[in-house]
């Protein structure tokens, strides 16, 4: 140790810098420790400009970057020499270093005045704000007008097809009066079925409208998609006629899905019929279904991690080109000729999963056939599978009609309450009627002997969701009838239970008494 000590901290061994540095070891130590860690900082920063150069490849004036690295990092050699030459006199070795340093040193000199105008050239953060705000605000004005066309191109659409439907209804409500001027009531049942039929389309139209939009009235049920698909089977064969052979691809979904079945049912009857005519000389069109994991994507952030379940339509029909696939799901896009669709089948799958919480991805290619996959969020299954799980109100088992009693009628429009409250009456029920939220609220707080509520859902004042909450606080038994032409979302956090059920305007006076059998049926089996 001592001869260690001696060579460190002696002044024999520095001969070098001896006579420079007054044979002082502090100083000479000063120097040594100062230069090392010079030498140090100037070997890092080199490493740091070379991984920030590999990891942004947007950099602009790069090769000035490695000038950069290049220049600092002899000027750490020279400072590391400047240590080795205070014992050792390698001169010669420093002295290439130093002219290596120079010669880059002169280098990077010169390409920063080179590319100064370049530099100064740059935006600054303040001229990247006001670009950046006038970017974000051409990017609002082009939206606007991409909305605007499309608004345009909706209200063309809608204008011509219920003017189609509004024709029909005129003609035929003309042809039947001028049958029963003449006497001849029995003729006028085709003008019936025609104006019956045409209402039907518009029905239909408005709820492919909603449902692009996300604003569908949805009943919600716990529903197998194996199961359901199952239950579609020999309807989907029937749609596809001879020439389609129809693959089911089942078994590996294990999850539930909660949306409407009805809803989902028709997605993929819709996707069922564009296979079909995408494929006129006959092919195979495949359903399968399977569990999927989705992980976050910042490249997609509306779509929610977790766990999906994936339906998907397969056909090996024409196929669709990037232009077409670019304008599938817009209202009223079709290729089909004339007549032969409206347009609104992919949009209104497209409105119902995004809806119900999922995603829709569609791959297709000219020649080589199209691929629908409906993505909805996933539930696990209780340990022991529900009956119902793909019953709809609809499909209620029949069962002995329960005694109607007093029901309470809520609804604001006089014509659509006289033809409900009818038929209530020929169904045996004593009608209170209520013309706003409000009168139907104070029945529902007196102590009349309700066995049934019957109420639209918009009305003015007391809504009928605010009226329901009411009747399931007071009386929790009661059986509810919600009846809506349009909801919004004021139904989307409703709790479903056995006593309510939702009947979507516009509906058939055979419709209401059916759903209305059943609420009661269904309740009085409950109790």
């Amino acid at each position: 140790m001592s001869a260690l000590s001696e060579w460190l901290f002696g002044v024999d061994n520095l001969t070098p810098h001896g006579f420079c540095l007054l044979w002082e070891p502090g100083l000479i130590w000063l120097f040594a420790i100062s230069d090392g860690l010079i030498a140090l900082a100037y070997f890092s920063i080199p490493l740091a400009l070379v991984i920030i150069g590999q990891r942004r490849a947007d950099l602009v004036f790069r090769p000035l970057l490695w000038l950069f690295a290049a220049f600092i990092l002899l000027c750490g050699a020279t400072h590391w020499l400047d240590v080795v030459t205070l014992w050792k006199p390698l001169y010669g070795v420093q002295g290439i270093v130093k002219a290596a340093t120079a010669i880059v040193s002169v280098g990077t000199s010169v390409a920063l005045w080179w590319w100064l105008p370049s530099f100064l050239a740059l935006p600054s953060p303040d001229q990247l704000r006001k670009a950046n705000a006038a970017l974000l605000e051409s990017e609002a004005r082009l939206a606007h007008a991409q909305k605007m066309e499309a608004i345009g191109q909706l209200t063309g659409g809608i204008a011509h097809d219920f003017n189609n439907v509004l024709q029909v209804i005129l003609g035929s409500l003309g042809v039947v009066e001028r049958q029963l001027a003449r006497g001849r009531a029995e003729e006028i049942g085709p003008s019936i079925g025609a104006i019956r039929k045409a209402t039907n389309s518009a029905a239909n139209l408005i709820d492919r409208l909603l449902a692009f939009s996300r604003r569908q009235t949805l009943l919600p049920r716990v529903v197998a998609p194996d199961r359901l698909v199952v239950g579609l089977e020999d309807l989907l064969r029937r749609t596809l006629g001879g020439g389609i052979e129809l693959d089911l691809r089942l078994g590996r979904c294990r999850r539930n899905v909660v949306c409407d079945p009805s809803q989902l049912e028709s997605a993929l009857l819709n996707l069922a019929i564009n296979a079909r005519d995408a494929m006129p000389k006959g092919g195979v069109l495949e359903i399968a279904t399977a569990d999927r994991r989705r992980e976050a994507d910042a490249g997609e952030p509306d779509i929610a991690p977790g766990d999906y379940v994936e339906i998907s339509v397969t056909d090996n029909g024409a196929g669709m080109s990037r232009d077409v696939l670019a304008h599938v799901f817009e209202p009223f896009f079709t290729t089909k000729p004339v007549g032969r669709g409206t347009g609104l089948g992919l949009s209104q799958i497209y409105g119902f999963v995004k809806q119900s919480g999922g995603f829709v991805r569609i791959d297709s290619a000219p020649g080589k056939g199209t691929a629908v996959r409906l993505y909805l969020p996933g539930r696990d299954p209780p340990n022991a599978a529900p009956a119902e799980a793909v019953a709809a109100p609809e499909r209620t088992p029949e069962r002995p009609a329960a005694p109607c009693g007093k029901t309470l009628l809520v609804e604001d429009q006089l014509e659509v309450r006289m033809q409900i409250a009818d038929t209530l009456e020929e169904m045996g029920c004593e009608v209170i009627e209520a013309d706003d939220g409000s009168a139907g609220l104070e029945v529902v707080e007196s102590d009349e002997r309700l066995r049934l509520l019957v109420t639209d859902v918009g009305l003015p004042g007391v809504s009928g969701r605010q009226l329901a909450e009411a009747a399931r606080a007071a009386r929790p038994d009661l059986p509810i009838l919600l009846i809506t032409g349009y909801a919004g979302k004021s139904l989307d956090s409703l709790d479903p239970a056995s006593n309510i059920e939702v009947l979507r305007k516009p509906f058939t006076l055979e419709e209401l008494t059916t759903r209305v059998r059943a609420l009661l049926a269904r309740t009085a089996a409950a109790q």
